[in-house]
């Protein structure tokens, strides 16, 4: 593809959310958008499967932690989204379990894994910048909005704040629940946790006082994600459902029934417009928001562990238990809706 064309591309993807404010017209742009666009792009990553995926904030870059103990690196092209990979680090000495980029800073990465450990990344250079030891096999993480904490969650249900800038605890909570995601919201002072008995935690912060229980489902409450526009946030459960809430009145406004297993991960397109939801399920659901309806369906190989929109354009990395045609697992990332 010549860049001219790439620009093309990438401007009329961009088109898709500012061109149009009323919903019907978005849904039919987005389909067109998707039915143009349909392929599916593997990215070779890791020798095992690939556990999260996540974009840095400007989304030249893109990670991925694996079971192979890895954490893959790649540079995404600012026009055609067309990816390569610039690292495979081989620091953990167990499974890579998530992935997350500092929201302030486009070039830092933590890795969290069973090792008992959390590393920082800057993914300019090639090598680990900071090792911080932790009390358990940690399995959640998260970075703030300011940029000022890391969150890290074990198996034990505890979870560890850390600064990111002396690599030092700051506090500590522990749980007599089964702590499953974690996140905060935009504005840096509430933090939520989804746990076993179906209920999401709000936490003031950062005194981490508890401020509501929200009975969310009736089973596992796995996965949540907030909204870019700071207007609701979704969880997803092993009922099956992803749940959309508002922010503002922490109530259920709308759910979205399409799958038929546990939704483990959950990501708002960058305009807030349409949510991706993913489970064992063999496809990606992506809906709109505000009203429910589908938008289209991305066919998987495999159940799939992580979903990640692009944060300025719909394009959609996810990760897959994927095997190849010697029932190995494949290692590989996907790309959804790469302009052709």
């Amino acid at each position: 593809m010549d860049s001219r064309k790439g620009r093309q591309n990438a401007n009329a993807m961009a088109a898709v959310a500012s061109r149009s404010t009323n919903p019907a017209t978005y849904l039919a742009e987005a389909k067109q958008h998707f039915q143009k666009n349909p392929r599916l792009k593997d990215v070779p990553a890791h020798r095992q499967k690939a556990h999260s995926v996540a974009w840095n904030k400007d989304g030249r870059r893109l990670a991925s932690g694996s079971m192979d103990y890895t954490v893959a690196v790649f540079s995404c092209d600012r026009d055609s989204c067309a990816v390569s990979r610039d690292n495979l680090h081989r620091d953990h000495s167990d499974i890579v379990n998530q992935v997350c980029w500092n929201p302030q800073h486009p070039d830092q990465l933590v890795s969290a894994s069973e090792d008992k450990s959390i590393r920082l990344w800057d993914a300019r250079a090639s090598r680990c910048m900071e090792v911080v030891k932790t009390a358990g096999e940690n399995i959640n993480l998260t970075w703030s909005p300011d940029g000022q904490t890391i969150a890290v969650g074990n198996k034990d249900d505890l979870i560890l704040f850390i600064d990111p800038r002396t690599y030092k605890p700051k506090f500590e909570e522990h749980f007599k629940f089964e702590v499953n995601e974690i996140t905060w919201n935009n504005d840096n002072d509430l933090f939520f946790l989804t746990n076993g008995h179906g209920c999401i935690s709000v936490l003031s912060y950062p005194d981490r006082k508890p401020q509501h229980t929200l009975n969310a489902h009736p089973a596992n409450c796995i996965s949540i994600k907030m909204d870019p526009t700071n207007k609701y946030f979704a969880t997803g459960s092993a009922d099956a459902l992803a749940s959309l809430w508002d922010l503002d009145e922490l109530v259920c406004v709308r759910t979205f029934s399409r799958l038929d297993w546990p939704v483990r991960s959950l990501s708002f397109s960058h305009d807030g417009q349409m949510l991706a939801s993913a489970s064992e399920d063999l496809f990606i659901d992506i809906s709109m928001v505000e009203s429910g309806d589908a938008v289209c369906q991305v066919t998987c190989n495999a159940p799939t562990f992580s979903v990640a929109w692009h944060p300025s354009k719909h394009v959609l990395a996810f990760a897959c238990d994927d095997k190849d045609k010697h029932e190995r697992d494949s290692g590989s990332i996907r790309l959804f809706g790469i302009p052709q």
